[in-house]
């Protein structure tokens, strides 16, 4: 058996079970071991430079422990530890955060002060049905703890270490206009900040917690919205995983060549085969490397509109937020053969249309019939009452409603759902 284990997975309790339990618990929070102590075949265990104590293989299914073997492995690991931090608890190149700093630069994008060359320990990345924010164009980035991986075993809902940050930069015209950042703090939870970036392009600050309504004006009458810190919870928490584009099927080495908004892929390129073979991702199986999920096979615009929707709508359309009372469940699982979809959309009545709809739309998706189907409409809207999505866009994505309603008049799909109605 095991010698010893958290509470909790990922170290969310911070609370140790087993020898030394005493002593362990009331060692400074950065100082404990932060996971289950386990060995290999050989009895050999690995430390990071969290403090984490995993199998030196990083591989496989856990093995048990011999309790002598286990035991040495945690002394020995946390003499190793105290003297790596200096016993003042410091994790290697991740900056000690726990509140959004003033500045862009103090949360570590950056490899120097003075510089706005990225750290080249971040790593880029391209979803390949990225988020569409009125044309912005974007670069995305994402850094591990030094050691870390992530935890793959549920292929819907990744579970990254403590620590892990993104950044993503928006930019209209060439010009870097915001930087959104995520960090997951130590009891797991995690923050969202924003930084708004001078006309100069030589510093990004801060945006206040509520936001900013008017952050770039097109020069239309229209500008782009730089969310509150609530607006960004309301998408990045309405799901299993608070992390939208860093996924099973984002990252899917079957890439869709017609997806929308689509962004060549920044070095290293990475796809699941790439983060497998890099050794950041633990428990993600050889099923979906050897077949890598995909939307659709029915058509290539069914692949992409169900890409499209997933990227841009599946993030509060899902079984597991507030609006899953709806049951439109438009993000696709990492076994996309359970997708709900197009059970949730085709021939599904609405129950109470919102203000503007056209007359005659009885259907979220009417097949054969977008003029009449309540999806294409609602995205093709900037009515408050009706727009989708309501919070993100000033803009309307012409090429995602000319999409969605290529798709329509090309399906013939027939009545494919015998749930209960349900509103819109």
């Amino acid at each position: 058996m095991r010698t010893g284990s958290f509470a909790a997975r990922n170290c969310r309790a911070r609370k140790w079970t087993g020898p030394f339990e005493d002593e362990l618990n009331t060692m400074p929070p950065p100082l404990r071991p932060k996971a289950t102590i386990e060995d290999d075949a050989m009895g050999e265990c690995k430390l990071t430079a969290k403090g984490n104590l995993r199998r030196a293989d990083l591989g496989g299914s856990a093995m048990p422990a011999r309790s002598g073997t286990a035991l040495a492995c945690l002394l020995t690991s946390l003499c190793i530890l105290f003297l790596a931090t200096g016993g003042a608890g410091r994790t290697g190149d991740s900056p000690d955060l726990s509140e959004a700093p003033p500045s862009l630069h103090q949360t570590g994008l950056y490899a120097a002060a003075d510089s706005h060359v990225v750290d080249p320990a971040h790593l880029g990345f391209a979803p390949q049905y990225p988020l569409w924010t009125d044309g912005a164009s974007k670069r995305r980035w994402i850094s591990l703890p030094p050691g870390e991986m992530i935890d793959a075993s549920d292929p819907d809902a990744w579970d990254f270490p403590i620590g892990t940050r993104f950044w993503k930069e928006f930019a209209f015209d060439g010009r870097a206009i915001e930087t959104r950042f995520m960090l997951r703090r130590p009891d797991g939870s995690w923050f969202f900040a924003t930084y708004i970036w001078d006309e100069a392009g030589t510093a990004a600050t801060l945006v206040p917690a509520n936001g900013i309504l008017r952050g770039f004006e097109f020069g239309d009458g229209t500008a782009h919205a730089i969310p509150s810190r609530a607006d960004c919870a309301a998408c990045h928490m309405s799901g299993r995983s608070p992390v939208l584009g860093f996924s099973m099927l984002q990252l899917s080495d079957d890439r869709d060549p017609n997806a929308l908004h689509a962004e060549p892929a920044p070095p290293p390129g990475l796809t699941l085969r790439a983060i497998e073979d890099r050794g950041l991702i633990l428990g993600l199986g050889s099923t979906f490397l050897l077949a890598p999920p995909r939307t659709s096979t029915a058509s290539a615009a069914q692949r992409s509109a169900l890409g499209y929707l997933h990227g841009n709508c599946g993030h509060c359309h899902n079984p597991y937020g507030p609006l899953n009372r709806l049951g439109l469940f438009l993000r696709q699982p990492a076994d996309t053969a359970r997708s709900a979809a197009l059970s949730t959309t085709f021939r599904k009545v609405l129950m109470k249309p919102p203000a503007g709809i056209l007359p005659g739309t009885e259907f979220r998706i009417a097949p054969g019939d977008p003029q009449h189907s309540a999806i294409p409409q609602r995205m093709g809207a900037r009515a408050s009452a009706l727009q989708m999505p309501p919070l993100g866009t000033a803009r309307i994505d012409v090429e995602a409603v000319e999409l969605i309603n290529r798709w329509i008049t090309e399906s013939r799909i027939p009545l494919v759902s015998t749930q209960p109605q349900v509103s819109n």
